[in-house]
């Protein structure tokens, strides 16, 4: 493999660090946890309700970390669980929740919606289409190892 491609990588990877890095201090910024923003931000990108089993498969966050979000934010009457298709469970915003993810998830959402719009749609486009590709690729290469 040649050292270019081999710099490339770690280029990547320090830039897809570097924007973990901001996720987490927006998370800090709101005075939530890495967890509790993935799980509203979720919810508010699904109008208020996601299914359990999305919100695992999409964080990359363990299952009993996702719980005890959930846990906590039932508490807090910020979200309900109902039972839905025989074993899954859905994940609904409540009113109070609905009002907590407009001060947390969805100012995120905002900030990446007004990053964007310093791109063109022909930049956004292109950013879509590569990273789907090397997703993709990743994916194939990781199932063979």
């Amino acid at each position: 493999m040649s050292e270019i491609i081999q710099d490339k990588v770690n280029q990547i990877n320090c830039l897809n660090e570097e924007i973990d890095s901001l996720y987490h201090q927006a998370a800090l910024k709101l005075g939530v946890s890495d967890c509790v923003l993935f799980v509203l931000y979720m919810l508010h990108t699904n109008d208020g309700k996601c299914l359990l089993y999305d919100i695992y498969k999409l964080s990359g966050i363990s299952k009993q970390t996702v719980n005890s979000a959930i846990r906590k934010l039932e508490n807090e009457e910020t979200v309900y669980l109902e039972k839905c298709n025989g074993k899954s469970k859905m994940v609904y915003l409540t009113e109070k929740g609905k009002t907590y993810t407009s001060q947390t998830a969805a100012r995120l959402f905002e900030a990446e919606c007004k990053a964007l719009s310093n791109w063109t749609e022909e930049e956004i486009n292109l950013y879509l289409k590569l990273t789907e590709r090397y997703h993709a690729d990743l994916k194939n290469e990781i199932e063979s190892l």
